[in-house]
């Protein structure tokens, strides 16, 4: 492989790595989290998952270009940022796609607005399934099976 090349330029279909489609009706946040992140470890671009930080200075550059980042390293950068959020896009359900998408998105934007419609509906969730358990009524259903 040319050394030009970063890893994730070379993943030509996500659907191979992370087999789950990310549906606000199943509760395979989780799963669907993990693999991804083992996914983007794989491929050297987790930190595209968290807030840019600041790139450090090359060598090459001299005193008083400091405040001018390197074009091409922006434009990597960039290009691998849309390559993270492009794996996001195809492994969600079309709701959840229509939900965070934006004009000129990142792939953390994305992941973290998924990360809290997740753990937000935590608490609203567990409650409404606790209340669904106790309004449970074994004269509901035809046999002790259908009720476990």
């Amino acid at each position: 492989m040319d050394p030009k090349i970063h890893p994730a330029i070379t993943v030509s279909n996500i659907k191979n790595f992370i087999p789950l489609t990310l549906e606000m009706e199943t509760s395979q946040y989780a799963s669907w989290a993990e693999l991804f992140k083992i996914h983007c470890r794989a491929f050297q671009v987790i930190d595209h998952l968290s807030p840019r930080k600041e790139n450090p200075l090359p060598v090459a550059v001299k005193e008083g270009d400091k405040d001018k980042s390197p074009a091409p390293t922006d434009d990597v950068w960039n290009r691998l940022d849309v390559i993270v959020l492009q794996w996001i896009y195809g492994t969600i359900s079309s709701d959840l796609l229509c939900t965070i998408i934006r004009p000129d998105s990142s792939a953390c934007y994305a992941w973290t607005t998924l990360k809290s419609i997740f753990h937000d509906n935590q608490a609203t969730r567990a409650v409404l399934l606790q209340q669904k358990f106790a309004n449970l009524k074994l004269d509901s259903f035809q046999s002790m099976t259908a009720y476990c």
